[in-house]
């Protein structure tokens, strides 16, 4: 028996791509990003080490869309409903 997929993201109810998290494992995923994100900023000083940043913040972005991906719901364009 396939057991039913629990979504840790859902689809935003306007637009393409995810709300905020519905359970406790996306959560700490965006939790991680965000402490991730400042811990970036005080490494990387944006002022100093623009491009570094930069790239650090895209990389730690580009992981996080695809976890929402992976765990999220399907995304798609949405007008509401």
């Amino acid at each position: 028996m396939q057991e039913s997929k629990v979504f840790w993201f859902p689809a935003k109810k306007y637009g393409w791509g995810w709300g905020l998290p519905i359970t406790w494992q996306g959560w700490v995923v965006l939790l991680v990003f965000l402490v991730l994100l400042v811990t970036g900023a005080m490494v990387f000083s944006p002022a100093k080490e623009r491009t570094m940043f930069i790239l650090y913040t895209a990389a730690i972005s580009a992981v996080l869309v695809g976890v929402c991906y992976a765990k999220g719901e399907p995304p798609g364009w949405r007008w509401g409903k």
